[in-house]
């Protein structure tokens, strides 16, 4: 029956019947004389028995314009970082600043951006929001994971080991990259997301003034390395005190854009092309040209001896006719010839 409602107060609701707990042995207890005929039940440990301390986040993404190649290397760096963020692509038309806020919402610490210019150059940021440094790159020789033919593999969310050239440690501009790599592109330990395993390695190589990324995978057999992907080289641009913009702490000297790069072809092209012409003309001019007319050398006469002088003779009379000699043996070649056309025939 309902509740009849009083005047001093609510209505008595009926008491919730109380759930009975399951007894569930404990991993630590010790089995007692009481419970030896009741089944034990062992919980393993988790995989991370530690703290996650280093709380590391990586958002990457890019904007819009790019091509396959440059979303395949981003969807494989995502891949290999498990403590990295996804986020939609950016307009083109938007400042770079407008990323800290980006990151902000996604909680993230770290950025890798990529940004692509006249569907052709891309360039990468490498920045530590909200309040910096940041580096620009541009990137060369891209090659993703599903292009390669490689016969490497690791685990999906192990944690790698980066390897540095000791030129890092030489110049205070690489060594702030240096930091700058080892915060972003390194697993935080006991991350969610992560194996406790070390299977793969990050080199990072200087070379011609460029950086070269790869991915190796260790074999415990005899530790050897065998390359996975991706791979690309990174030539350094500039490094700005803040996070996408500020004061230019570096400037590469040796530096070159794409666009210098592709004028100065299209230059020497050029240049090769007036050349040949120029030869050409050359050419029509000497053949059109007058012939030059050398001077007789009187030396030349020295060494001539005159030839001994002949007296003209002058025939009066008409020659003889030679008398015409019919040749015999052509009325028999002839006939040759006919009997083997019979012999043939009959043949």
């Amino acid at each position: 029956a309902a509740a009849k409602r009083k005047p001093d107060g609510p209505a008595g609701r009926p008491k919730k019947r109380a759930k009975k707990a399951l007894n569930v042995a404990e991993p630590d207890a010790k089995p007692g004389p009481e419970g030896a005929g009741q089944a034990e039940y062992s919980i393993p440990p988790p995989v991370s028995q530690g703290k996650w301390k280093n709380k590391e986040r990586v958002l990457i993404f890019s904007s819009r314009g790019i091509n396959f190649r440059t979303r395949h290397l981003m969807q494989d760096l995502r891949t290999l970082m498990p403590h990295s963020k996804a986020d939609t692509k950016m307009d083109r038309k938007d400042q770079l600043f407008v990323i800290n806020e980006a990151c902000e919402m996604k909680n993230c610490n770290k950025c890798i951006f990529f940004e692509a210019k006249k569907k052709q150059d891309l360039y990468m940021w490498l920045s530590n929001t909200p309040q910096g440094p940041s580096a620009k790159f541009l990137v060369q020789n891209v090659h993703t994971l599903a292009e390669l033919k490689m016969t490497g593999n690791c685990l999906r969310g192990s944690r790698p080991l980066l390897s540095f050239d000791p030129t890092f440690d030489k110049e205070p501009h690489y060594a702030l990259l240096k930091e700058l790599f080892i915060q972003i592109f390194s697993t935080p330990r006991y991350h969610p997301k992560s194996q406790p395993f070390v299977d793969h390695v990050f080199t990072f190589t200087i070379t011609d003034e460029r950086i070269w990324f790869r991915n190796y995978q260790i074999i415990e057999e005899d530790a050897s390395l065998v390359e996975i992907g991706p791979r690309f080289v990174l030539n350094l641009i500039k490094i700005f005190q803040g996070s996408f913009g500020g004061a230019t702490l570096y400037e590469n000297p040796h530096y070159q854009s794409p666009n210098m790069h592709r004028r100065l072809i299209r230059l020497s092209v050029a240049a090769k092309l007036r050349e040949k012409q120029q030869v050409k003309e050359v050419q029509k001019i000497k053949k059109k040209g007058s012939k030059v007319l050398i001077g007789e050398d009187p030396t030349e006469v020295v060494f001539e001896t005159p030839a001994e002088e002949k007296p003209v003779e002058i025939q009066l009379v008409k020659p003889e006719s030679k008398p015409i000699v019919k040749d015999k043996k052509k009325p028999r070649k002839i006939q040759r010839k006919k009997q083997k056309k019979l012999f043939r025939t009959e043949a």
